[in-house]
């Protein structure tokens, strides 16, 4: 693979320039800092506005009368379908990212002179086509039991924001496929709990139709994830050129 590591001119070190660093360390004792404490007063501010803040967002009522009944035979059993609805809504969600990403993946590795062969576009086109394969899924699960698809709930705003990153690395012309395949490895690792908690919530529900099409989607994005890391793991003992 295409080393992604070399020695060049980065002057972020302090070591670059011994002699600035006398200038730099002595100018800390004429410049004392703005404020006195420690890390309380920003810990205290916080806590004051965890308490004061409302709910991150909702899940919305059930949009037709099938989304009415089943949520109420799921309140009269003492469950709460809202938790549910809201984890379908985020894997959703996350799975249209999952398209992107790989949309982004498959870009970077065609666009690197000499890629490696160890990584074969068809694989990547596949593993890219199954994440949407699984978002279609999701939309009929929600679909299926009343709810609405297109919103945004709670925990897919959260996941939607922790992901941001993910795609700058991928998109960045800059990065290399090592570190994209890092970046597609976080989000297969989260991506593969995430479905395990799915379908033990599908279970529990009594979703079991459901949660049977959610261990299938599972099984894929375990070849996903043991491709990824392998992949990741041979670049970067490629790039530290010793042996796998």
């Amino acid at each position: 693979m295409e080393k992604s590591t070399a020695l060049g001119t980065n002057r972020t070190g302090i070591d670059m320039s011994p002699v600035d660093v006398k200038k730099m360390l002595a100018l800390t004792n004429v410049t004392p800092p703005s404020s006195n404490g420690d890390e309380r007063a920003i810990a205290e501010m916080r806590s004051r506005h965890i308490a004061d803040a409302s709910v991150i967002g909702s899940v919305p009522p059930p949009g037709s009368l099938k989304g009415v009944a089943s949520t109420a035979m799921q309140k009269l059993t003492g469950k709460n379908p809202e938790a549910f609805i809201d984890k379908l809504g985020c894997r959703l969600a996350f799975e249209r990212a999952g398209v992107r990403l790989y949309d982004a993946l498959i870009v970077k590795a065609s666009s690197i002179p000499g890629a490696p062969s160890e990584i074969p576009l068809d694989t990547l086109r596949k593993f890219r086509n199954e994440e949407l394969r699984h978002f279609r899924l999701l939309e009929g699960a929600i679909r299926s039991i009343g709810a609405d698809p297109t919103t945004q709930t709670p925990s897919a705003d959260v996941d939607g924001m922790a992901s941001l990153g993910l795609m700058q690395v991928l998109t960045d012309p800059r990065t290399s496929l090592s570190h994209c395949l890092e970046a597609i490895l976080i989000a297969e690792l989260a991506d593969n709990d995430a479905w395990q908690l799915l379908i033990q919530l599908a279970a529990k529900m009594g979703m079991d139709d459901m949660a049977r099409d959610f261990e299938t989607a599972l099984q894929e994005e375990d070849v996903h994830l043991a491709h990824i890391r392998q992949w990741f793991k041979e670049s970067v003992l490629d790039d530290a050129a010793v042996a796998a």
